[in-house]
């Protein structure tokens, strides 16, 4: 796959590459690391990409990522650069308070007011509500809720496309069928072992919704690296789920692939998603990244994976007993 090769994202109204540059780590310092030399590592990272030499011109961060470092990082990238290049994409997330739970209109108000002061920038190409799981649909439509305020900013022009952003599919999936939002991210719910967002990118697609899955690899368990060891979705891992990553581990290990190639490549080749959410907090893990999309996968692994798949009652949304 062509890594700069941009496409539609949907009715968005801007092109996207196949994978996009999530930024929720860019916040936390490493272990023994001073704020300075955070900034350094992120900054090389947020240079490269405003730079065009990143394989992707899409970035995806929040109000809340961080500790709201991610924005702030980006902004100072921004400005020594001179504002947003033409052809980059860059997309923020409407939080709630974080302190409080406030979700309401007026919070949305300050969330984006703080998002623009710390980007540096007047408007916004693509702007989402982040999270709303934690009040529900109906407190998130009502008069005076945050749907209204996004929808108003749109209206403004304060951003170009609005999105809704989240995990709990069905919840998602009420959002999409309002056809208020122009794009979509979902996470973990899209990956080679839990396919419980299928019927939400099908709805999605059907309306022209720009698709973004983020989490591909389930947070972190389907790189194989031994720190995500126990853990889906951060969330202990199932069982059953555990049996399926183990499965396609083995498979993987038969065939000379690695399982990180694999679960990056089952979101790259799904023809409805747009772009794959990356979390990556160095230019080292680009480079990881652009060698996994490369990876030969043999076409009739897919198959085999597929069939490792468990089923829906073990998907993360998926009630416990």
């Amino acid at each position: 796959m062509n890594l700069t090769q941009t496409t539609p994202l949907g009715r968005t109204g801007v092109d996207v590459t196949p994978l996009a540059l999530g930024t929720s780590g860019w916040g936390p310092l490493r272990s023994g690391e001073s704020i300075a030399d955070r900034d350094a590592r992120v900054g090389a990272l947020a240079d490269a990409f405003f730079a065009g030499k990143l394989p992707t011109n899409y970035i995806d961060t929040s109000n809340e990522y961080g500790g709201s470092q991610s924005e702030a990082l980006i902004g100072q990238a921004l400005a020594r650069v001179g504002g947003l290049p033409s052809g980059q994409v860059l997309q923020t997330k409407l939080d709630r308070n974080l302190d409080t739970g406030d979700f309401s209109s007026a919070q949305m108000r300050i969330s984006v007011e703080q998002s623009l002061e710390r980007l540096g920038v007047n408007t916004l190409q693509v702007l989402f509500l982040h999270d709303p799981d934690s009040i529900g649909f109906d407190a998130a439509m009502a008069p005076g809720g945050p749907v209204e305020a996004l929808v108003a900013m749109k209206n403004e022009g304060i951003a170009a496309a609005i999105g809704i952003s989240g995990g709990p599919v069905d919840l998602l999936k009420q959002f999409v069928e309002t056809d208020l939002f122009d794009a979509l991210i979902s996470h973990n719910r899209y990956t080679l072992v839990d396919r419980s967002a299928d019927a939400l990118y099908t709805a999605a697609h059907e309306r022209n919704v720009g698709i973004n899955n983020a989490a591909p690899y389930g947070a972190g368990v389907l790189t194989g690296d031994a720190r995500f060891a126990g853990t889906y979705g951060y969330r202990p891992i199932l069982p059953e789920v555990q049996a399926a990553v183990d499965g396609i581990s083995a498979l993987c290990a038969e065939a000379g692939v690695s399982l990180a190639a694999a679960a990056l490549q089952f979101s790259m080749r799904d023809p409805r998603i747009h772009s794959t959410i990356i979390g990556a907090t160095s230019l080292d893990r680009i480079d990881d990244t652009a060698r996994e999309a490369a990876e030969d996968i043999p076409e009739e692994l897919w198959a085999r994976f597929d069939a490792l798949v468990p089923g829906p009652e073990f998907a993360l949304d998926a009630p416990r007993r």
